[in-house]
């Protein structure tokens, strides 16, 4: 997400604490957060796909690999 988007963001946020925002205001911060959840499960996910565990025993097991297989290897 853009600098300038956070910003206006946290800046809505600011306001709504001390004023009840217009509608036109709720809408674009309404906006904003899910642009903002959607930037971080992007980066979360991208984060877990290049996540290798490390087994007691020296296996190691990519959690991308752990979720395709639909198998729950976590002991």
């Amino acid at each position: 997400m853009e600098k300038v988007k956070l910003n206006r963001l946290s800046e809505l946020t600011a306001i709504s604490r001390k004023r009840e925002l217009t509608a036109a205001e709720k809408d674009e911060r309404e906006k904003l957060r899910m642009e903002y959840r959607r930037s971080v499960i992007a980066n979360l996910t991208g984060q877990l796909e290049h996540t290798t565990i490390v087994e007691p025993d020296g296996s190691r097991i990519k959690v991308s690999d752990m979720k395709r297989s639909g198998e729950d290897k976590i002991k």
